[in-house]
């Protein structure tokens, strides 16, 4: 498993930049992208360590992420991975005691690689993304 980035829910992308970006020095953002599939607008941003996070933006009210804006709750939402084999790793989670809490389903922000959720005995939510390699699109300044 390779590190890739912390997803934040916020409203808009537009406000998750202007209040996310700022005090973690992001400077630097993917292009936007509109993910019907899984409900969610979503962009990436490194900060200056290069610390990647993802905004995630409710794609309606039926969005897995619109409850968590709702209930201010889970803003702070997951961590995710770049993994070889999805099925391989979902397995391992699994005898980890780690639940999975979505099926597997294509992310355009991924060229449609897969990507599935878990749940960890500790609550924390771990994203799986079959795409080993991966490297976000930063676009340039201006």
């Amino acid at each position: 498993m390779q590190f890739d980035h912390i997803g934040v829910v916020v409203k808009t992308l537009r406000r998750g930049r202007d209040l996310l970006g700022p005090p973690l020095r992001i400077r630097a953002w993917t292009r936007e992208w509109e993910d019907p599939v899984n409900k969610v607008h979503v962009q990436f941003g490194h900060d200056a360590s290069g610390v990647c996070y993802e905004l995630i933006a409710p794609l309606g009210e039926e969005s897995p992420v619109a409850l968590a804006l709702k209930q201010k709750s889970r803003i702070l939402n997951h961590v995710a991975y770049l993994v070889e084999d999805l099925a391989a790793e979902r397995e391992r989670l699994r005898d980890a005691h780690c639940l999975p809490i979505a099926e597997p389903n294509p992310a355009v922000a991924y060229g449609g690689r897969p990507i599935q959720f878990f749940m960890s005995p500790l609550s924390l939510i771990i994203e799986l993304i079959e795409a080993p390699g991966h490297k976000h699109q930063i676009l340039p300044e201006g």
